[in-house]
This record gives structure tokens, sequence and C-alpha cells, in this order.
């Protein structure tokens, strides 16, 4: 009987496993000069991925209208969402850097999806009070001195991808 039980726990999570995959959105359209201005997915992107994928059978069940991500960069957790999720919802990107905001729009039309990237300091010119059904947000977390953070909201370097003032959590206490 318990071998039973574990053959079929077995089968079934193989078989969850086999629907509820994201894919890794293709990124070969970015230059070296690209990643001079935007955040380069590292591990905390692939990380992020897969715990959304973990996920996945949750938001596909959820029907999502809008998903929004905060910090978009590359676009490769927005695209990745909108691949796995399909085109019955609206993605929407959100980063302080222009760049960003091109490449995350050339990402999604890479990858055969469809994002509006929009250039804003995090949610300031939001103002869909409880229209968004997901929101995805990597904060920059690095410890640095709170003034890379300040400084970086007038100038809007790479640095802002990542600079999280002390402790870390300035950006996502803001």
């Amino acid at each position: 009987m318990q071998v039973t039980i574990l053959l079929y726990i077995l089968l079934q999570k193989r078989y969850f496993t086999a629907i509820f995959v994201m894919d890794t959105p293709s990124l070969s359209h970015l230059s070296a000069d690209n990643y001079d201005h935007i955040y380069e997915p590292a591990e905390d992107s692939f990380l992020l991925i897969d715990a959304l994928e973990e996920d996945l059978a949750l938001l596909q069940n959820m029907k999502p209208s809008v998903c929004v991500e905060i910090g978009s960069g590359s676009g490769i957790i927005i695209t990745a969402v909108a691949k796995a999720l399909g085109r019955s919802s609206c993605y929407i990107a959100i980063d302080i850097n222009p760049v960003a905001c091109g490449v995350t729009q050339r990402t999604a039309k890479l990858n055969g999806t469809d994002v509006e990237a929009i250039r804003m300091d995090l949610m300031s010119g939001f103002h869909w009070k409880n229209k968004v059904d997901v929101l995805i947000f990597n904060p920059p977390y690095v410890v640095t001195p709170s003034e890379e953070v300040l400084e970086n909201k007038v100038y809007g370097d790479l640095t802002r991808a990542w600079a999280g003032g002390k402790r870390g959590r300035e950006v996502s206490r803001a």
C-alpha cells in the first residue's frame, strides 16, 4: 500500500512538473553595451523565476487581469510570466531607467509576448487602487551607503538597480 501511494505521488509530481514550467526568456538581442545601462540577470533573477514557477498553477488559476513588475531591468521576469500565463492578462513593466524600458519591450517582443513598459519611480504614478492582480518586485538589496540610493534618484545610473542603502532595505521601505 505504501509503495502504491508513493508511486502515485511521484507520478503526480512528475506530471505536474511537466505541465507547470516557465521558460526562461531569450536575451540574445542584448549586447555588452546594454548591460552597461541595465541590471544583467543574475542568480536572484533566476531564483525569482524558479519561485514564480513553483506557484505557476496558483497564478494560472487566479486568471490575473493585470500583472505588474517593478524594476524590470532586462524584462526577463515579466516576459517569463507573460509567456507562462498567455495573452489573457495585461503585462506592465515599470522602471525608472529609460534604457531598461526599451530593453524590456524588446525582450518581450523577441519572446512573442506583449509587455507595456512605463518609465516611473516604483509605483509613484500608478493610481490603480486594488486593480493589480500580480505585483512582482525584486528590490535592490545590496547594502550600500544611503547616499548611493539618494544620489541615484538624481542620476539614475546602473547603481540604482542594486543599491539598497543601509541594511539593504531602503528602496523596499520607500
